[in-house]
């Protein structure tokens, strides 16, 4: 009877698998015709996917096709029917930009309220129905939408005119957003900005194309011809795009045509001159900061001028400017765990252990790297045994019953990725910890390990770090590290960073698989290992992807003092990068290199593996004689 039984149970479950691969290819069909725009054959999809878990996106697909000429009460309707789903939200953000289109601003302020996700151009809409009803607080709340280098909707257009209009947006207002778009490169953006100026004032669109081309060639032709505000910005601008690739040429046309800008103007070029120069790890870069605010109008700096002002007063060992310049940050960006920790380091510095714990002692609490050095600078070492919780049975099964679950799941076995990130974030967007801890359970259980890590990283006063720092495909990669001697918890952290274990992913950049191997690293370890037979389709198989990978994080390691730190830029950056931002004198403190590791992206990543690292070695177990973060960071020798 048992064996009858057991029989039974794998002829269900086979028929289920085939029933849904059906459905699933019925659903691409589906969704294939909807992106073609074809009704009909959406329609005869549709009538065999009614019981499927993806049968609320089908709906959507249809009523999305006929939207501009449905009624309003068959949109109430799917809304009702669908309430709650990420769909509905989905065809109320899609109705609610048709409605701002048309101005029906009655229907319009009844649905804004109900919407979840919103974006620039719902917002737009949603300040031109409140200026319609001559909400003043509106015009207030829409200034701060103008200060962005990127292009904004064509909803915002009305409400940037009525912010001009009323005297919200000044002509120096209009000017600093120009800037803004030059700053970035963005001259399109600055193009279409610079129409709400009166044509005598505006930018000379000729001479903006010619800078962008060729820079150089127009500050020679333009030096004694600077007269107007229109050529200052744009020879300012031509001088950023010098400084962009060369700090020594923009410096050298700088003294050329300086006596031909405003005092706000110099101010504002030598703040930008000690940014990019910081960047480079120049050491004229203080200097050039403390020039800027001595030119008798100083600029206001940007944060992230202050940022690397912070980051080269960090490599000069210079605290009191450390100080100075987060004290000139925003409010906001002074919160950012890094400036609170290099704050108190400043403060600690200069004897005034106080005020510095008061930084250190909340900043110790979190689960960042700052946190831990944080921790470090305090005096303890990390822990990860308070307030575990681990979810039982009965909570993971009633949560992979949940229908935003099985939607993300099926998604996942379309491999639709972003479907189902989308679909998922939506469905624990409000979770307690305890359901986003099953929630978790239930996508690692999937092999969906970044949802499993993504959703137990948001617990906030329970956690599981088992779950928030997996370790699958273990038992392959200990045999693996035995041959190179590499620690486990490091190359775990990096694993995380890299790929979140999804075996299969691929960047925009060609790299693959776990470790995320570049074609071309991974051919040549494939060469010193002597596999024969290598292809590049191989790269994500999960056993070779980790030999290739540690291999060349072992190389990386053994041309790099052997140490984590500089083979973590290394891996991210080129070992010739990671060399380079050494100090050229003295020997720098670990997380000052760290800190100033000029590619954003590297800067983080260098982090997190450190910190992943930490966290590992509780996880999995490596003793108390594991080292600590500040150890693991070394000290960067000098060039």
């Amino acid at each position: 009877m048992a064996m009858r039984n057991y029989l039974f149970g794998l002829i269900l479950l086979a028929y289920a698998g085939t029933l849904f691969a059906h459905q699933d290819s019925d659903f691409l069909a589906a969704r294939q015709a909807f992106q073609s725009g074809d009704a009909k054959r959406l329609e005869e999809y549709a009538q065999r996917l009614q019981d499927h878990p993806l049968r609320p996106y089908v709906d959507y697909f249809q009523f999305r096709m006929v939207l501009n000429t449905i009624d309003m009460a068959s949109v109430r309707d799917f809304l009702a029917r669908h309430d709650g789903n990420l769909v509905a939200d989905r065809l109320r953000g899609d109705w609610l930009k048709l409605l701002g289109k048309n101005q029906q601003w009655h229907l319009f302020e009844t649905e804004y309220p109900l919407l979840v996700n919103k974006d620039n151009e719902l917002t737009c809409y949603s300040l031109q129905q409140r200026l319609h009803r001559q909400d003043k607080e509106a015009l207030t709340e829409a200034r701060s939408m103008w200060f962005t280098s990127s292009s904004m909707p064509d909803s915002c257009t009305p409400v940037f005119s009525s912010l001009i209009a009323n005297g919200k947006i000044s002509r120096e207002d209009i000017w600093t957003r120009i800037r803004m778009a030059l700053e970035e490169g963005q001259t399109g953006v600055a193009v279409h900005v610079n129409r709400y100026l009166p044509s005598h004032e505006a930018l000379n669109n000729p001479n903006l194309n010619s800078a962008a081309k060729n820079p150089l060639r127009y500050l020679d032709a333009q030096k004694n011809k600077i007269t107007t505000r229109s050529d200052r910005e744009i020879a300012l601008f031509a001088l950023l795009r010098l400084l962009r690739n060369d700090t020594d040429q923009a410096f050298a046309q700088w003294q050329k045509i300086k006596g031909q800008l405003t005092a706000s103007d110099r101010s504002y070029f030598l703040g930008r001159l000690g940014y990019r120069a910081a960047m480079r790890h120049d050491p004229r870069a203080l200097g050039w900061y403390k020039e800027a605010q001595n030119t008798g109008k100083p600029y206001s700096p940007s944060d992230i001028v202050l940022a690397w002002q912070v980051r080269a007063a960090l490599r000069a060992a210079d605290w009191d400017i450390v100080l100075k310049a987060i004290d000139k940050m925003t409010e906001k960006e002074q919160q950012i765990d890094a400036w609170r920790y290099w704050k108190a380091r400043a403060l600690k510095a200069k004897g005034n252990t106080l005020d510095a714990n008061s930084l250190l002692i909340p900043l110790s609490d979190e689960h960042s790297f700052y946190g831990q050095l944080a921790r470090e600078e305090l005096g303890s070492i990390l822990t990860i045994a308070d307030k575990t919780y681990r979810v039982n049975q009965d909570e993971v099964s009633a949560m992979e019953r949940k229908p935003g679950v099985q939607r993300t799941l099926a998604f996942s076995r379309m491999n639709l990725r972003t479907e189902a990130y989308r679909e998922w974030s939506w469905t624990i967007r409000n979770f307690s910890d305890a359901e986003l801890l099953a929630a978790a359970e239930v996508a690692r259980r999937h092999g969906l390990y970044d949802r499993a890590i993504n959703t137990a990283n948001r617990t906030v006063a329970q956690h599981d770090f088992n779950l928030r720092f997996l370790s699958p495909h273990r038992n392959e990669l200990r045999k693996i590290l035995q041959q190179h001697e590499l620690d486990e918890a490091w190359v775990y952290g990096l694993i995380r960073q890299e790929s979140r274990f999804i075996a299969d992913i691929k960047s925009h950049a060609g790299a693959a698989g776990l470790m995320q191997l570049m074609p071309a690293t991974a051919e040549w370890v494939a060469k010193q290992l002597g596999i024969q037979d290598f292809r590049q389709s191989i790269i994500v198989d999960v056993n070779t992807n980790l030999r290739l990978g540690t291999y060349y994080l072992k190389h990386v390691l053994s041309t790099l003092n052997n140490q984590p730190l500089l083979a973590s830029a290394a891996y991210n950056a080129g070992p010739g990068r990671a060399r380079r931002w050494r100090d050229s004198i003295r020997p720098l403190e670990g997380a000052i290199y760290a800190e100033t590791i000029p590619f954003n992206e590297t800067r983080d990543y260098v982090k997190k593996v450190l910190k992943n690292s930490m966290y590992y070695a509780k996880v999995l177990d490596h003793g108390h004689d594991a080292p600590t973060l500040k150890e693991r960071l070394g000290v960067v020798a000098a060039k």
